[in-house]
């Protein structure tokens, strides 16, 4: 106290500072307490869940990992679970090539210094994100239909109409045009991430490459390119993530059943049938959760193996 008093501090103030910052805490409270009973709360429950099963009174009895031994080796599981996970792996390889390779285009574009009506072509790009799902799947079954869909008719017009054929309903073909619509409806999200981070680029470094000779490619690959790689991780990791809690698009297309043959059945699709049942398929509430938590456990690998060997290694520029 003496210490204090000879520095010339009042010894008032101090104490004022030092205390617990009581309205900071009453701000949190709130969204704590509705993020814990909506998140955090279910999330545990089904971990819980996930470590019991059920006999036919409806009794529950623990099981400890025995629900997850059945899940990857039970025939009667495992089929459909790999199925689910491998057709997962494909719709998420999809959307980052082609949704983030459209993104990563179309932000080049729309970032042209002189491009003329660049806010109405970013607002028609952006658009089909903002629509309903169901809206989405209902227009394309209407587009793709082989009876009195316009997509015949459009590609014979360009001289293609060879190349249509009924691919929704066809197990070869189903899972990527299910993708495409996807990426036909989300590519806005990638693209302004990218184009935000790019139209933050000062000019003077995207000047001074081109007087050193740079042409526009070499001044993307070598000026532009390492100071949006942090964006572009970012999307990687939003795709991933979106891409492994996948459910609505697909169900609004295809139902529960993800047909023909499961050939565009996921992880979220799957779990659906598990949980709630469908058709002749009876719901089972443990696992359910075991594959929800499956689910959890694969998004968590993916966005660690993001945080600790890709995001460390990317460098973050300030300007």
């Amino acid at each position: 106290m003496s210490d204090i008093a000879a520095s010339g501090v009042p010894v008032e103030s101090t104490a004022q500072r030092s205390r617990f910052p009581v309205h900071i805490l009453v701000f949190l409270a709130p969204a704590l307490v509705i993020y814990t009973a909506f998140s955090i709360y279910p999330l545990i429950d089904t971990i819980r869940l996930s470590l019991y099963a059920g006999d036919e009174t409806g009794a529950r009895y623990f099981v400890g990992l025995g629900n997850f031994t059945t899940l990857l080796t039970d025939p009667v599981w495992a089929d459909q679970f790999w199925n689910a996970l491998r057709n997962n792996l494909i719709f998420f390889a999809i959307h980052m090539v082609v949704q983030n390779g459209i993104g990563l285009g179309l932000a080049m574009l729309l970032s042209l210094p002189h491009l003329t009506g660049g806010s109405v072509y970013r607002t028609l790009l952006f658009l089909p994100t903002m629509l309903s799902v169901v809206i989405i799947g209902f227009i394309w079954q209407l587009i793709l239909n082989p009876l009195w869909g316009i997509a015949e008719t459009l590609l014979q017009a360009i001289g293609l109409g060879s190349l249509f054929g009924p691919w929704l309903g066809q197990e070869s073909t189903a899972l990527l045009t299910v993708s495409l619509i996807s990426v036909w409806q989300f590519v806005g999200i990638p693209m302004m991430l990218i184009y935000a981070a790019l139209i933050n680029i000062p000019d003077d470094l995207l000047d001074a490459a081109t007087v050193d000779g740079a042409g526009p490619f070499s001044v993307f690959w070598f000026v532009r390119l390492p100071l949006i790689l942090p964006t572009l991780g970012v999307v990687s990791i939003l795709t991933f993530v979106a891409n492994f809690n996948a459910f609505d698009l697909i169900y609004a297309i295809k139902g529960a059943l993800a047909g023909p043959n499961f050939s565009t059945d996921i992880l979220g699709t799957f779990f659906y049938r598990t949980f709630f049942g469908y058709q002749l398929q009876m719901g089972s509430p443990t696992m359910g959760a075991t594959v929800a938590t499956a689910m959890l456990v694969i998004i968590l690998i993916g966005v660690l193996i993001y945080l600790f060997g890709v995001q460390r290694r990317l460098q973050r520029h300030t300007f």
